[in-house]
């Protein structure tokens, strides 16, 4: 009995679905709660200075060839 229980209670967020449902969320937690609206600013400025940080650096030093060690670790 537990079992099929499990089984029609199980479902899956994937895709765009799973993004939707994420913002959702947020937006519901940002609106509800206005404590998450700093952590929220926070934790999106880190991001972006990250994300930057890291463009920056892979656009003027990319990786050379020589860079690599198992360039075809398969072997293939």
């Amino acid at each position: 009995m537990g079992s099929s229980t499990e089984s029609r209670l199980r479902f899956s967020l994937k895709g765009s679905t799973g993004l939707i449902v994420a913002v959702a969320v947020v937006a519901l937690l940002l609106v509800a709660l206005p404590a998450y609206r700093w952590f929220f600013a926070i934790s999106l400025a880190i991001g972006v200075g990250v994300a930057a940080l890291l463009y920056l650096w892979h656009r003027y030093k990319p990786i050379q060839d020589e860079d690599v060690d198992h360039k075809r670790p398969l072997g293939l």
